[in-house]
Parts: structure tokens; C-alpha cells; sequence
């Protein structure tokens, strides 16, 4: 979809976003106000190692609630609320899900990192479980919205980590680590819903299964781009921790557009909401040491990877591509964007990041207009 197509779905729609100050929170947050959607986010204060929300809408890490937020200078273009709070809190996801009943809901809060799972697991399956079931349950007790989706991971399927298989949507769920498994119950619960609750009418109820996403603004620790950024702007060399390590990478704007694509045109025709695997084409499946080369290629400066392999540490999959056949033929979609354009634009806005905030936000907006053609 481009933006005029986007805007005939989303224009003048009340938008609620789960985990909305995160990396893809942010991106989606920006789109769909630039669809003239009226976007509401619910979600923990960002971090402090990821400003992104902060950069882009100027909330600062401790409001409570902000309305009116300007994105790129321009007033007309504004989050109509953010709301601070946890997912695991039922009563007050509830509180605000009513005030407001959305025609789009998009759930993407979580805790993402596969390595704090095995640090703080029971808190890992309380967000994305619990999380997932609370905002299911506010849906089925005032089922308001055209169309939800929720947003997991391609990490949920059962990993036999075989390097000439894609994996489908009809193979197993039950993902290795806390993080993996927790987004595979996730998943479960909202087909247990939709098969118990949203059968024979209601909102349409879908998730979509997204490989490993790059793009400006991810700062998180523990994943291979913001490492290489983190690096680079201190001009250190990169250290690679299991560079033979195969992913589905991809510009955080590929997901992004499918994941809109889904909840509309589910909300329109019923038949189309399901289970979706959404990742680059086999080309793009690349090793963790080529993305960093690439990384470094476009940085310039000098900049260097160095490759280790490291055996310690907790379990950590070797190999990981998605068959994206399903979401093709349905919906007759393609990755617009090749690894290396990824690449390219999330040092384009890191650099201008370096640069200040206008700039950065300049740049986000140049990139999305130029994904979505206009």
C-alpha cells in the first residue's frame, strides 16, 4: 500500500498502539499519523538507551500522559495521547482501552530481547503472555475495534535450525528460549480468542511473524545493528559475537507496511485475518559478520568488525529464515527495500541523528515518504 491507500483505511480512525514509545512503536506512531490517523499509545516510559520516541515526538521519558505532540515541526501532525502504563496492569490497559475505543488496534508491547529472558524469564512471560491476554480480554469485553493484530516474532517456531529450510505457518510453535516461548504463547492465546470469542464476528483477529528488523533509532542492547552504532559513534572498533549466525534482516519499515496492510484489509474482508510470516527475500537472509561489513562499507570512516566466535553464553539460534509465500500470494506483497538499502538508511539516519534531533527527524520523514511513494 502507498500513502493515498493507507489514508482511505487509517485517515480520521481512532489507532490504539501497544508499546508505542519503542523502536517499531515509534516508526509506526510516525506512518500513521502522516496517514492523518488519530493514534493513541500505551506503553512503559522508553528506556534511557532508546530515545527514539524522545527524538521524534519530544515526550520525554516521564510523561505521564501528552497529547498534541508535534512530529517533524509540523503541529498538524500530532500523537493525540500517550499513556504511560504496563501492559500487565489489567484495570489500568482497561481504563484507557475504554476511554477511547479504537477502530485499530496494533500490540506491540513486549519484552524483547532474547538475552534479558534468561535474566528476568517470569517477568519475560508476564508481558508478552499476561500482556497479550489482558488486551485480548479488553477486546472481548468491549469489542469495538474493525481489526487487531498482534505483532510477535519469527523466533516463535520450533528451531531445528536448518540452514536450507524457510519456516512456514503451519510448523510448530515452541521457540527455545524465555523470550522465543513466551511469544508462542503469545500467539496461542490470541488464536484461542479468535477461535472462542471472535469466530463468528467481531473484530478481526491476526498476527504477523516478523524476521529481524533494522532501521534509525533502534538503540537496544544486545542486538547486532545498535552495537555497530553504539561503535561507530564512539569510534570503536565493532566486536561480532557470532558472525556465521544466519537472519531474515530487514528495514523496520517493510514489517511496518505489511502489518498495516493486514489490519485493514482484514478489518475489510474477515477471511483475510490470520497467522502471517513476514520476512525479506532469501537474498536478504544473511550472516550477522556480512551485516556488519555492510555496516561498515556504509559507515566509512575507518570503521572495522572484528569476528569472534563465542561459545559461552546462553542458547542462541545459529540459523533462522521464514517462508513469506503466504503474505506474497495474499496480499501480493514484496520487500521494497534489499538488505543493503536497510543497511544504508539506518546509518543515513543514525548519522543524521549525530547531527541533532531536526536532522534526524528529517530523515525519518524523507525515508517513510520514500517507502510509501509519495
Amino acid at each position: 500500500m502507498d500513502f493515498k491507500e493507507l489514508e482511505k483505511y487509517y485517515s480520521g480512525k481512532k489507532v490504539l498502539i501497544t508499546g508505542h514509545t519503542g523502536f517499531k512503536g515509534s516508526w509506526l506512531s510516525a506512518v500513521l499519523i502522516m496517514c492523518k490517523a488519530e493514534v493513541f499509545g500505551y506503553a512503559k516510559s522508553p528506556a534511557d538507551d532508546t530515545p527514539l520516541f524522545d527524538v521524534v515526538f519530544g515526550a520525554g521519558a516521564g510523561a505521564e500522559s501528552r497529547k498534541d505532540l508535534p512530529l517533524f515541526g509540523d503541529k498538524e501532525l500530532s500523537m493525540r495521547e500517550s499513556r504511560i502504563g504496563d501492559i500487565r496492569d489489567f484495570e489500568s490497559l482497561k481504563s484507557f482501552y475504554d476511554s477511547l475505543r479504537p477502530d485499530y488496534v496494533f500490540h506491540l508491547a513486549a519484552q524483547p530481547i532474547v538475552r534479558d529472558s534468561y535474566r528476568i524469564p517470569r517477568e519475560t512471560y508476564e508481558t508478552n503472555v499476561m500482556g497479550t491476554v489482558n488486551l485480548l480480554e479488553c477486546i472481548r469485553l468491549t469489542p469495538c475495534p474493525i481489526s487487531v493484530l498482534n505483532v510477535t516474532t519469527d523466533k516463535v517456531y520450533l528451531n531445528e535450525e536448518r540452514p536450507d529450510y524457510a519456516y512456514r505457518e503451519e510448523d510448530k510453535l515452541d521457540g527455545y528460549d524465555p523470550y522465543s516461548n513466551s511469544k508462542s504463547c503469545s500467539e496461542l492465546a490470541t488464536h484461542s480468542y479468535r477461535a472462542s470469542f471472535f469466530e463468528g464476528g467481531g473484530p478481526a483477529i491476526s498476527t504477523a511473524r516478523a524476521g529481524n528488523v533494522i532501521g534509525g533509532g533502534d538503540m537496544a542492547k544486545d542486538r547486532i545493528i545498535p552495537d555497530c552504532v553504539r561503535a561507530a559513534m564512539k569510534g570503536e572498533k565493532i566486536f561480532i559475537r557470532n558472525p556465521l549466525s544466519i537472519r531474515p534482516y530487514q528495514h523496520v519499515l517493510e514489517p511496518l507496511s505489511v502489518y498495516l496492510e493486514i489490519c485493514a484489509r482484514a478489518g475489510e474482508d474477515r477471511s483475510l485475518s490470520g497467522w502471517y510470516n513476514v520476512g525479506p527475500d532469501e537474498k536478504d537472509c544473511i550472516t550477522t559478520g556480512k551485516l556488519a561489513e555492510l555496516f561498515c562499507r556504509y559507515w566509512g570512516e575507518g570503521l572495522c568488525a572484528e569476528f569472534r566466535k563465542v561459545s559461552s553464553g546462553p542458547h542462541e539460534a545459529n540459523f533462522l529464515k521464514l517462508d513469506s509465500s503466504k503474505i506474497k500470494e495474499t496480499f501480493s506483497w514484496k520487500p521494497r527495500w534489499e538488505v543493503s538499502r536497510a543497511v544504508e538508511n539506518t546509518v543515513r539516519w543514525s548519522k543524521a541523528f549525530m547531527e541533532g534531533k531536526a536532522c534526524a527527524n528529517a530523515e525519518m520523514e524523507r525515508q517513510i515518504r520514500e517507502f510509501f511513494g509519495r
